[in-house]
């Protein structure tokens, strides 16, 4: 998974998704989306405020399942918070 993000003019945080057809067919990609705004709901407070995010699921995130794909979104907030 790959999270990119930089800093808005707003104060609200905004987080676009993509799964692209690597990810599997629709029925997959459509899991896998639910797997991340779930995982997204459930972290809202450790995304640090006034940004734009995007993350890009990779092929793997079909197999991953939503306790991993949630790790690895902790990890990546941590690593943002640090960076920003």
């Amino acid at each position: 998974m790959l999270i990119l993000f930089k800093p808005s003019e707003y104060s609200q945080t905004r987080v676009a998704l993509t799964v692209s057809r690597k990810v599997g067919n629709a029925v997959v990609r459509n899991r896998v989306k639910r797997w991340l705004r779930e995982a997204i709901r459930l972290q809202l407070s450790l995304i640090p405020s006034g940004q734009d995010v995007v993350v890009i699921a990779h092929p793997q995130s079909a197999t991953d399942g939503l306790d991993a794909l949630a790790m690895q979104l902790r990890e990546g907030w941590t690593q943002m918070r640090k960076s920003a």
